[in-house]
C-alpha cells in the first residue's frame, strides 16, 4: 500500500448512495409527524390537528382510561355540571373494565381511540402500530356500539404509520391546544386549573387525565378536584363546554 486512501469504483457507489437515500427518505416519513408534538408547532402550521374548533366553544378531552377507581367519579361530576367529554381510551384499560363503556355512552360521552397500549408509537413499525389501533378500535365499537371518530397517539406523538394506519382505520387523530400537566407529582387542583387556564381561548381543546396508569400515582385526584372550577370558569368566559364531535362539527375527518 502506498498510503492513498482506496475508493470503491464509481460504478459501486451508486446502489449504496441510492439505499441510504431511500433509508433516510423512510426514517423522515416515519418520524417528521412527531414535530407536531411540539406545541407551537401544532398550533401555528396544524391548528386543527392541534385540536382547533368553534370559538364558542371548548372542547374536554380526557386521556388513558377507562379505570374503574377514578372515572365513574369523573363522570359524576360531568353529571353534576352537566357537562359532556370526549374519553380517548386505552385498550389494555378498557378491556379490564369494558362495562365503562357503556357507563361512558349511557352519560352521552365519546369515546375515541388512544391506542391499545401506552407506548411511544416511535418505536412501532406499521404492521404493529396498525393492530395496535385497530385492536383499539374495534374493542371501542364493540363495548360501546358505536364506531369511534377520533384518535389521540400516547404521549401525543405522531408517526407515518400512525397517520396511514388512522385513515385505513377511519380515525381522525386530534392532539390538545391546552393541558392540565396533571401527570406529575407535583400537580395540584390549583396547578392543574392554572396550567389549563393560562392561555386559555375560545376554540381550544383541553387535555386531562381520568386514569393515572400513566401518571403519577393517584394524580387524578387533583384533576377531579379542579375540575368543578374549570367548568365554572368556562361558562364564566362564556364558553359551551362539550365533547371534540360537537366541537369540531359534523362529517368524518372533519
Amino acid at each position: 500500500m502506498d498510503g492513498r486512501a482506496v475508493t470503491a469504483p464509481r460504478g459501486r457507489r451508486r446502489p449504496a448512495l441510492a439505499l441510504a437515500g431511500t433509508a433516510a427518505v423512510a426514517l423522515a416519513a416515519h418520524l417528521g409527524p412527531a414535530t407536531t408534538a411540539v406545541g407551537p408547532v401544532r398550533r401555528r402550521v396544524f391548528p386543527r390537528l392541534g385540536g382547533a374548533g368553534r370559538p364558542g366553544r371548548i372542547a374536554l378531552t380526557f386521556d388513558d382510561g377507562p379505570d374503574p377507581e377514578s372515572t365513574p367519579r369523573f363522570l359524576d361530576v360531568l353529571a353534576e355540571h352537566r357537562t359532556r367529554a370526549t374519553f380517548f381510551v386505552l385498550g389494555t384499560m378498557l378491556v379490564r373494565s369494558p362495562w365503562l363503556a357503556a357507563d361512558l355512552v349511557a352519560a352521552g360521552h365519546e369515546v375515541a381511540v388512544h391506542g391499545w397500549e401506552h407506548r411511544n408509537l416511535l418505536g412501532r413499525g406499521p404492521l404493529a402500530t396498525y393492530r395496535d389501533l385497530g385492536r383499539a378500535r374495534a374493542l371501542v365499537e364493540a363495548t360501546t356500539g358505536r364506531v369511534p371518530r377520533f384518535f389521540r397517539p400516547p404521549y401525543g406523538v405522531l408517526t407515518g404509520p400512525a397517520l396511514l394506519a388512522s385513515a385505513r382505520l377511519g380515525l381522525t387523530p386530534v392532539l390538545w391546544t391546552r393541558w392540565g400537566r396533571d401527570w406529575t407529582t407535583s400537580a395540584t387542583p390549583d396547578s392543574v386549573f392554572d396550567a389549563v387556564t393560562a392561555r386559555l381561548a375560545g376554540g381550544d381543546t383541553v387535555l386531562l387525565h381520568d386514569a393515572d396508569c400513566a401518571a403519577a400515582p393517584g394524580a387524578w385526584r387533583a384533576t377531579l378536584a379542579a375540575l368543578p372550577r374549570l367548568l365554572a370558569e368556562c361558562r364564566r368566559r362564556g364558553w359551551a363546554v362539550g365533547p371534540l364531535g360537537e366541537h369540531r362539527g359534523p362529517g368524518p375527518g372533519s
